[in-house]
């Protein structure tokens, strides 16, 4: 969805439990499914934990992905109080993922280009981040505060940079609601 800010500040969430999981992953879950890293070059430095993705426009399949099993259960309060506080209930998750950045890494600018972005709301939720994470969306600087869930505006310009010691981990989720 379109929002006419950089990002739409959501609110605090309880997300110590889908935090605690996520920073202990196993290395190898960060690329069981490296479909973000080969499709979209900005993505080459970011390692995820997809959780659910979708295929396909306009006629669109949405599968669980091989993070859903070990983090659906902490995942799914986290989604729906958002959804339940901020948005209208009985549409659909496309996506839902864990993205890493690790110190030293970026994202370069971009939009998101997708045809779904133009009807699902890109929400963020940091699980971990440091105080030297520039995310810059627009000519704005978002602040790096864990727990503060925000929506993104991602057909802006937007860019990461870790440049603190520290490991970004980011929940990322798109929400459709129901047409009508």
């Amino acid at each position: 969805m379109l929002i006419r800010t950089p990002i739409r500040a959501l609110g605090h969430v309880d997300c110590r439990s889908l935090a605690a999981l996520a920073t202990a992953a196993p290395e190898a879950a960060w690329f069981d499914d490296v479909r973000r890293q080969t499709d979209y070059d900005v993505h080459a430095e970011t390692q995820s934990i997809i959780l659910r993705f979708c295929t396909g426009w306009p006629a669109v399949s949405v599968t669980n992905g091989p993070g859903w099993e070990p983090f659906a259960t902490a995942a799914m309060p986290i989604m729906q109080a958002i959804i339940g506080r901020h948005y209208p209930e009985g549409g659909v998750i496309l996506r839902a993922m864990l993205a890493r950045l690790r110190p030293g890494c970026r994202i370069p600018r971009h939009q998101d280009a997708h045809p779904s972005f133009a009807i699902c709301h890109r929400i963020h939720v940091p699980l971990a981040t440091n105080d030297e994470v520039e995310f810059i969306v627009g000519q704005y600087r978002v602040p790096p505060r864990e727990d503060d869930a925000f929506e993104l505006n991602n057909a802006m310009p937007h860019q990461v940079a870790n440049n603190g010691t520290t490991t970004r981990i980011h929940f990322i989720f798109d929400y459709a609601p129901r047409p009508g």
